[in-house]
């Protein structure tokens, strides 16, 4: 870039949901501009790129060679991933691309090869890093707030109907709930666990007609000992103010969808931290930090090494699924420090 205080340039692959709540987030930032905007389906760009007031093409390659971009955001079905990125790191375009990075480990790999090689930024987006409270939680965590961490949950379950949706079709999504919701979920909880070290998984009654899990119970047990529950579903509703539980020694942290809170054991009342999760904050913040380690003046929240570790422990749960026991996690970051 030729000058830090111009908006960095965005061209964004993809026009879905994921896509149109970015596009939002960019109306709300200086940091960054979407100058352009790429989907298979041609109506769907045109449409986005007129209310962004920017360019529309039907591929990323195309786009990515008619303008001149910094960085690119892919919001398309993981199996497309590691072709669209690895074509826009070949064109020396910094990329952010949306969860799950890739249905395996070996895709992960070597797009983050691809960049490594090229000297430029790649990782994962994943919104639930950048919810204010969860930050918070994770220092109240590390500042020692309620004693030694011991038990942590999380929960994202709702009534979805996902009969047309591509997020249960295994060829392009690489799975169901597990690897769509509990991706998020993985993030979180290595985000405030640190690295994990095995992984359980169970299906529950499928009530969909899909071919694939539409509810599943992970457990997992992170290297300092942490014993994790993670609930997800497509089908059923916990009903649940919170979406975080993290028990400790000395007390309890709750972190909600409209107010999070702790506890230390002996306190008469609830502290409360925060008002909850705010969507377009999370997409604007993940926005915000891409821009600024495109500028050289932040630094990645979420990692190439965290993008990979995400993929390497839903990789796992598939396993523990198909053998129904504990599974090892081997984590990427000794191979990739």
């Amino acid at each position: 870039m030729s000058n830090s205080q111009e908006p960095v340039r965005f061209g964004l692959v993809g026009a879905g949901a994921i896509a149109q709540a970015y596009a939002q987030a960019f109306t709300q930032t200086t940091a960054a501009k979407l100058v352009a905007v790429a989907d298979s389906r041609r109506e769907a760009a045109e449409k986005m790129a007129d209310a962004a007031q920017c360019q529309a093409f039907t591929d990323a390659e195309s786009m990515a060679d008619a303008v001149e971009l910094d960085a690119v955001l892919v919001c398309t079905p993981p199996s497309t991933h590691r072709e669209i990125c690895c074509a826009l790191l070949e064109r020396g375009i910094h990329v952010l691309c949306e969860k799950p990075l890739a249905i395996s480990s070996a895709d992960a790999e070597a797009m983050i090869a691809a960049a490594e090689a090229r000297g430029l930024h790649f990782t994962m987006a994943s919104k639930f890093r950048y919810v204010a409270d969860v930050q918070k939680a994770k220092e109240l965590i590390a500042n020692g707030t309620i004693g030694e961490v011991v038990l942590f949950e999380n929960v994202f379950t709702g009534r979805v109907d996902m009969s047309t949706r591509w997020n249960s079709n295994p060829e392009i999504a690489g799975g169901g709930v597990l690897i769509d919701n509990g991706t998020h979920s993985v993030d979180v909880a290595r985000f405030c666990l640190g690295e994990l070290a095995e992984v359980q998984a169970m299906e529950g009654n499928r009530i969909q007609l899909l071919p694939v899990e539409d509810t599943a119970k992970m457990f997992i047990r992170s290297r300092k000992g942490v014993l994790g529950s993670i609930d997800l579903s497509w089908s059923v509703s916990k009903e649940l103010p919170y979406f975080i539980a993290v028990y400790g020694s000395e007390g309890t942290i709750l972190v909600g969808w409209r107010e999070s809170k702790f506890r230390r054991a002996g306190d008469a009342e609830w502290t409360i931290f925060g008002a909850g999760y705010d969507k377009f904050a999370a997409f604007r913040g993940q926005i915000e930090n891409f821009a600024g380690v495109v500028r050289g003046e932040e630094s990645l929240v979420v990692t190439p090494e965290d993008a990979l570790a995400s993929v390497q422990v839903i990789e796992a749960a598939y396993r523990s699924l198909a053998r129904g026991a504990w599974e090892p996690i081997t984590e990427p970051t000794a191979e990739l420090a």
